[in-house]
């Protein structure tokens, strides 16, 4: 909307849109039109296939993703996208608020996550700090993230060290976001197995999610 202050940048914001609501779309293409100054959309997507043909040619700077879409999942396409374009940034925008998701999300390289009740200033504000290298996360989901990553309430108190090698090289490709068949196939196992070693292994940690043995790993043995 012409309201171009002193952090403004030189040349608009290269953005992309993947959500499967073409109502979606069309209102924030609305919304967003308002501030041409600031943001330039180049590029949209219903789907995750649409978005991996699409987006990479398209160069955007952000990409405003939807968590659920109807051909995959928002997490693997943050993960494939930033895998051939590294330099994007990926902002989440989803209605979808759990553990698990915003735990993937950000193990996936994603730059932020918001929630679709968002107003249009903070939205605008969110993806020029995404832009500008930052982070932007919904005030909804921070005190899940903090508690996710410090533990509080949610993880076993054990210590670890009762893991043995191969369950620490299991945590470490869970934490790395990898599905149980991504992990068999990394270990050289079928992915029955892993899933049979992954109901042990939160047995013996007092835990019930995938997001927890990430957060416990992370906790215990340091970032990857």
């Amino acid at each position: 909307m012409g309201n171009t202050s002193d952090s403004s940048p030189a040349s608009p914001i290269r953005l992309a849109l993947v959500d499967d609501s073409e109502l979606v779309r069309v209102g924030l293409r609305t919304l967003l039109g308002l501030h041409r100054a600031v943001i330039e959309i180049v590029a949209e997507a219903s789907g995750a296939a649409e978005a991996l043909a699409l987006l990479p040619p398209a160069k955007p700077e952000v990409v405003l993703l939807d968590m659920r879409l109807p051909d995959g999942h928002g997490v693997d396409v943050c993960r494939r996208l930033l895998a051939v374009a590294p330099g994007t940034r990926v902002l989440f925008l989803t209605s979808q608020v759990d553990d698990d998701l915003i735990a993937d999300s950000i193990r996936a390289g994603a730059s932020g996550y918001l929630l679709k009740e968002i107003n249009g200033q903070e939205l605008v504000r969110a993806i020029r700090d995404v832009a500008a290298g930052g982070q932007a996360i919904d005030s909804a989901v921070t005190a899940r993230l903090m508690r996710l990553v410090r533990g509080d309430g949610a993880l076993a108190p054990g210590t670890g060290e009762q893991l043995t090698a191969h369950d620490r090289r299991i945590l470490a490709l869970l934490a790395e976001g990898k599905t149980n068949k991504e992990i068999g196939a990394a270990l050289g196992l079928a992915e029955k197995t892993i899933k049979n070693y992954l109901t042990t292994l939160f047995d013996k940690l007092g835990i019930e999610r995938r997001s927890q043995a990430a957060a416990y790993y992370v906790q215990h043995y340091g970032e990857r």
